[in-house]
């Protein structure tokens, strides 16, 4: 039981806090990603793939609805995010002594835990 709770907590941290970034892009617009995705010689219309990763995703998450999938749709945005918003502080520390990027590392290794262990008893399904 304790690791269903634990299971449904990492599911809901998860795809709250990125719903979240999500929430923001629908209503700000993808700001300058078109431009990062179009330096990096990727189309600017990949952009739009943040909605996938920062809104649907985290949904499938929540509510355990092939959470698994969800999940690594979410690792895949946060390696989109490091590459080419952050690749030039993955190696360096912040102001505060922790990993400059860790938030976005936080992320995207709890996206890879919640796609490994699934998402528990409490959900849709168990896929």
């Amino acid at each position: 039981m304790t690791e269903d709770i634990g299971k449904l907590v990492l599911r809901l941290t998860l795809g709250i806090l990125i719903l979240l970034h999500g929430l923001a892009k629908i209503a700000g617009g993808v700001g300058g990603i078109p431009g990062m995705l179009q330096g990096a010689g990727l189309p600017g219309a990949l952009a739009y793939g943040v909605y996938l990763g920062e809104v649907a995703a985290p949904l499938l998450v929540i509510i355990g609805f092939y959470a698994r999938i969800g999940a690594l749709v979410i690792a895949v945005n946060m390696l989109f995010a490091i590459g080419l918003a952050h690749s030039g502080e993955l190696f360096s520390l912040g102001r505060g002594g922790g990993w400059a990027i860790e938030l976005q590392g936080m992320f995207l290794l709890t996206a890879l835990a919640a796609a490994l262990v699934g998402p528990g008893k409490y959900a849709v399904n168990r896929r």
